[in-house]
């Protein structure tokens, strides 16, 4: 299972937006910020993944304000699935 998702959020008086796309294995639900490199994160549940993926994208925009780099957002997301045969 993977789910498409946004995160919206206010850091640091600017409001940002970004994809989060969650899956499903078998050890539970990894989340990934593919906007942000290397954002990324896990939970048992779903809803732990979420809030853990929201925690880890607030400190990774937190950090890179407050160096002074910028944020760089999509305009759109788009989710689908690719099967490769071998």
């Amino acid at each position: 299972m993977v789910v498409g998702y946004f995160f919206s959020g206010v850091f640091m008086g600017k409001r940002f937006r970004f994809a989060v796309f969650i899956g499903k294995d078998e050890h539970g639900f990894f989340a990934v910020c593919p906007e942000l490199q290397g954002c990324y994160s896990q939970g048992k549940t779903y809803e732990g993944a979420l809030k853990n993926i929201g925690d880890a994208i607030r400190l990774h925009v937190e950090d890179r304000l407050a160096c002074g780099e910028d944020i760089r957002q999509s305009k759109l997301a788009s989710l689908t699935q690719v099967e490769v045969a071998l």
